[in-house]
């Protein structure tokens, strides 16, 4: 056998494998046997790369390169559909294809409504070629080097399966729950902030710059609607899936063709109940008439097709006993009050406890412990409680009442006037907080030391070698590895990332410090209105509200923070450290008024500076970037393939393009 000859049939048999694993769910070999061939063929592509192809299997690692996505028109528009919650609009879009069709007999498919994100795939003699989101419907974003990434999506079809020789099929990406799950852990680890739902994590890495995130983090997709030129007209929607699961492809799961508005029904009720089970997020049933030569028979309207609807579930809930209401501080001092309960299965995770968020809510929803509570989690990461059966009450239960002093030391709580949340005020010795400030401290948008974790700076406080963020820069190998010598390699690196530390930009001190209230926005703005620790720390109340981005109450809590002797103890030992307590030389010298008081927003491919380069250059310049437009927004920077839906915006407000050589040019000339 050739080398080529080798190659091939190792692509074509791993192929079969990610198929079998990732699709069908029922691998054939060992994760070792799999590894042993893929690392056969990658050491085949390295010594011939003659033989190189993107759709091989070796490339579905990502790499950290980064990457800008360009705007590609839509060959058929991607049309959203009409959504409907009750049962009388279902019988109603029934009738109305009923006549539509003059009663000629029909068949409506039912399948599951995935909430994930849109994609249409394009395949070229077999072979993926593009892959482009939804966007507008008429534009979108051009995926196609991440939707590589995501392993239940073919890359190559399966030979002499009879697939057309171009076609296009469209589906949702999506999260599985235990991605979800282990992604935001993850998250949580690195003091990151989490992702709210499956939906958004999906979306977010989709859009990532960098492939190698996309290969990381587990994406699935189930592919539910076939376009082509070659797709026989008579054909059905149902056939036509069945067929494309030959070619390779993850269909929808549960698809029925129903032939009365009674089996819609049935269906629906089935899987309101049963998707609970599913390994991914789903929020509704989509309904389509079967026949392709019927879809186009009853047409579009401007916006929807009239022979498709969407049901959407009602926000999940479960009712379950309130056992007790526990209490947690945040890293701010911030009281947040639990409710725990029986476990209850809600939206694909069981829930056994839900956030109360304040005070307030539970006088709201008058809770007594043992009541019956609702529960929903529609979707969102943290369950809440959303109400009571009150008929379920008996006259021996007690209300819940908000504590009064902190659980973890025994200070007196205190609610700011204006605020809803209690707080813990003895923000020097409250556990909870001193160990949530050290966490913050060395999280990835503050100090980034990333070879620390909220488990190690737990392992270092219950063994006394920190009490504070300061105490860091102390920490010698010896006392990280006590009289564990195996220890001292990753006491080595902790020690030198540390070290490393101490050359983090003042911005990002200042964020560090966890300042109530102080996020990274606004420490960026504080460093560059006072340039210097020293400045901020004696800035009075007058010259903190003049800086943009600072009310009372924030300006009010630097002052409270600067005035605090052990605050000030603990900078001191920052300082003795070597931490950055001054905007860097390079950074004042570029520094400029010339943006001061203006809002961009950022749009589209750039070839003189990456996009967070643009950022920065905003910032340095004195202005503020800001997420979408709105009426406050000072001008939009655009650069090639400018989204079509923020370009309709800004036109529709009036609000000014600035191309990227204007830009650059403004800043040239100061103006």
């Amino acid at each position: 056998m050739t080398p080529q000859e080798e190659i091939l049939r190792l692509r074509r048999e791993l192929e079969q494998h990610n198929y079998n694993y990732y699709v069908l769910n029922h691998p054939t070999i060992s994760d070792y046997d799999f590894d042993q061939m893929m690392h056969k063929l990658q050491d085949l592509e390295l010594f011939y790369p003659q033989y190189a192809d993107p759709n091989s299997p070796t490339q579905r690692v990502g790499s950290d390169l980064n990457q800008s996505f360009r705007s590609v028109p839509h060959k058929y528009p991607m049309l959203s559909l009409a959504n409907t919650y009750n049962e009388a609009d279902i019988r109603d879009f029934y009738e109305r294809v009923r006549s539509g069709l003059e009663g000629e007999e029909f068949e409506i498919c039912a399948e599951m409504k995935y909430d994930g994100l849109s994609i249409s795939l394009t395949y070229v003699d077999g072979q993926l070629t593009q892959a482009v989101t939804r966007g507008d419907g008429v534009r979108g974003d051009d995926v196609t080097a991440n939707v590589r990434m995501i392993r239940s999506i073919p890359l190559r079809l399966k030979e002499g399966s009879g697939y057309p020789h171009e076609f296009e099929i469209r589906g949702e990406v999506l999260m599985p729950w235990t991605s979800f799950e282990a992604l935001n852990a993850q998250r949580a680890k690195a003091g990151e902030d989490l992702f709210a739902n499956p939906r958004n994590a999906a979306s977010g890495t989709l859009k990532s710059q960098k492939t190698r995130i996309v290969a990381e983090r587990g994406l699935d997709a189930y592919l539910y609607y076939l376009l082509g030129d070659e797709i026989p007209a008579d054909s059905s929607h149902y056939e036509n899936l069945q067929m494309a699961a030959g070619w390779g492809f993850k269909i929808s799961q549960g698809m029925k063709k129903c032939k009365t508005v009674q089996e819609v029904l049935d269906f629906i009720d089935y899987w309101d109940v049963e998707r609970k089970n599913l390994p991914v997020a789903t929020d509704g049933i989509v309904l389509k008439v079967n026949s392709l030569r019927q879809q186009r028979h009853l047409g579009y309207t401007a916006k929807s097709p009239r022979w498709a609807i969407a049901y959407k579930f009602k926000a999940e809930r479960e009712c379950t006993r309130l056992n007790e209401v526990t209490y947690q501080v945040g890293r701010t001092g911030a009281v947040t009050p639990v409710a725990n309960m029986d476990p209850v299965q809600l939206a694909g995770t069981v829930v056994k406890r839900a956030s109360l968020h304040n005070a307030d809510v539970i006088r709201q929803l008058d809770l007594h412990i043992g009541d019956m509570v609702y529960v929903e989690k529609g979707g969102e990461i943290i369950p809440k409680v959303v109400g009571v059966d009150l008929s379920q009450r008996t006259t021996d239960m007690q209300p819940v009442r908000f504590i009064t002093t902190c659980p973890e030391c025994g200070t007196p709580l205190i609610r700011v006037e204006g605020e809803a949340a209690h707080y813990c005020p003895n923000d020097s010795g409250c556990p909870p907080q001193i160990k949530g400030r050290i966490e913050h401290f060395i999280s990835r948008k503050a100090m980034n030391i990333d070879s620390l974790g909220p488990e190690t700076v737990d392992d270092y406080w219950q063994r006394g070698l920190i009490h504070d963020i300061a105490d860091l820069y102390t920490l010698t190998v010896a006392d990280i590895c006590g009289s564990n010598r195996g220890r001292i390699k990753s006491a080595q690196k902790v020690v030198d990332s540390i070290k490393a530390s101490t050359q983090v930009p003042f911005e990002r001190v200042v964020f560090a410090l966890g300042i109530r209230f102080v996020g990274e926005t606004t420490a960026k703005l504080l460093a560059r209105a006072f340039k210097t620790m020293d400045a901020l720390e004696n800035a009075t109340l007058d010259q903190l509200l003049s800086v943009d981005g600072v009310g009372q109450v924030i300006a009010e809590s630097i002052i409270r923070f600067f005035h605090d002797e052990r605050s000030l103890a603990i900078l001191k030992r920052l300082r003795q450290a070597g931490l950055q307590m001054s905007l860097s030389e390079e950074t004042l010298a570029g520094q400029t008024n010339i943006l001061a008081g203006q809002s961009v927003v950022i749009s589209g491919v750039f070839t003189q500076h990456s996009r967070d380069e643009y950022k920065a250059i905003i910032e340095q310049n004195g202005g503020k970037n800001v997420g979408s437009i709105s009426k406050n927004t000072s001008f939009v920077l655009a650069g090639e393939n400018m989204g079509p839906a923020k370009l309709e915006k800004a036109q529709k407000m009036g609000v000014r393009i600035v191309g990227e050589a204007e830009f650059l040019q403004m800043l040239s000339d100061g103006n």
